[in-house]
């Protein structure tokens, strides 16, 4: 039955005959459409299934969430909550088809790859695929990035404790606004002297290409921002010239079209900062038992170069290749015109 499955389901979906799955798992707030079926020309997903695999893409639940289904079942939506689902996903995948499987994670999608890979003591899953994200900062070299993920973990356990179950990135806002009142003022002060607001547009651009600068809890772990490009302040706010370099704006904006709720569960987060910090006793992912091979791609502009966790992996005796790609922010190794050839053709098995 398996073989019959795997034929129905690559004709469906344009893939032939597959050898192997990979499931995608989109980064925080994002949902699969937004995050890997989404491009300028072919987007991931379709790559990944031209060449040979069965894409399977699995939506965290918070992209579901309204208002009124906000509460305290979101505090279960850690990194284990959201591995937990991704388990039956796989499992029940793999009963259908047989065929062993791949994970590719984005951002924090790619966490919960690596949290999952650690845990999996079967032969099926071949590889992991990591595309910027941060794993621990080492506490020899980067001390003060150690001390603020600490800091960092306990601000959104308070605010867990507290009952603020998730927290919204903005970005679906200033989306909306830059569409709909691109030249109106902000309410956002630019930091030039004499200032004047950002306009809407103008603030959107420079929210995705200096993120790291923008009030935000955990903007600080950009090195730049969510996509490369640049802003040069004017004398005035319409003065300001602002271009991004390997995303384009529409398809940014196709993109945050597509999201459903855009939030990021609070206990995620947390988990995340712990294991940015090394708070095992918050969160642990066993690095050394992780057996697949490991590819990992950060960006130079996104999470930048932190390569701790793919030591770790390689001390327990697995293949990690991890580079860095120069000039890219944290969106643009998915959605980047230029991402094919820059990033996702490293994600291929080696022949």
């Amino acid at each position: 039955m398996g073989t019959d499955v795997v034929r129905e389901l690559g004709a469906a979906l344009g893939c032939g005959d597959p050898a192997v799955v990979v499931h995608l798992l989109p980064g925080g707030g994002l949902n699969v459409a937004a995050d890997y079926c989404t491009a300028q020309g072919r987007s991931l997903a379709h790559f990944l299934a031209d060449h040979g695999y069965l894409v399977i893409g699995t939506t965290p639940p918070e992209d579901a969430l309204t208002p009124d289904r906000i509460g305290p079942q979101c505090a279960d939506w850690g990194l284990d909550g959201h591995r937990t689902d991704l388990e039956r996903v796989v499992s029940a995948v793999e009963s259908l088809t047989g065929l062993p499987y791949e994970l590719l994670g984005h951002s924090a999608g790619a966490a919960l790859a690596l949290a999952t890979a650690a845990r999996d003591r079967g032969e099926a899953l071949r590889r992991v695929l990591v595309l910027d994200t941060t794993g621990p900062y080492d506490p020899e070299t980067e001390p003060e990035l150690v001390a603020r993920a600490e800091a960092l973990t306990r601000l959104f356990q308070q605010q867990l404790e507290a009952g603020a179950w998730t927290v919204d990135p903005g970005l679906k806002g200033l989306f909306a606004r830059a569409t709909t009142a691109p030249d109106a003022p902000s309410g956002v002060p630019r930091p030039v002297d004499g200032a004047g607001q950002f306009s809407n547009l103008g603030l959107l651009h420079y929210a995705l290409t200096h993120t790291r600068d923008l009030p935000g809890a955990a903007n600080w772990i950009h090195h730049r921002g969510h996509s490369s490009g640049s802003y040069v302040f004017g004398t005035t706010p319409g003065d300001d010239r602002f271009a991004l370099e390997h995303t384009p704006l529409a398809v940014w904006t196709e993109a945050i079209a597509r999201l459903g709720s855009g939030l990021q569960p609070t206990a995620l987060l947390r988990d995340l900062a712990a294991v940015w910090a090394g708070l095992t006793e918050v969160h642990r992912i066993d690095w050394a038992a992780i057996r697949a091979e490991v590819v990992w791609v950060n960006a130079e502009f996104g999470r930048g170069d932190h390569d701790l966790g793919a030591r770790l992996i390689r001390r327990g005796g697995t293949r990690v290749d991890y580079r860095v790609v120069p000039g890219y922010g944290h969106g643009d190794v998915v959605w980047s015109a230029t991402a094919e050839r820059d990033v996702w053709e490293s994600l291929l098995p080696r022949r």
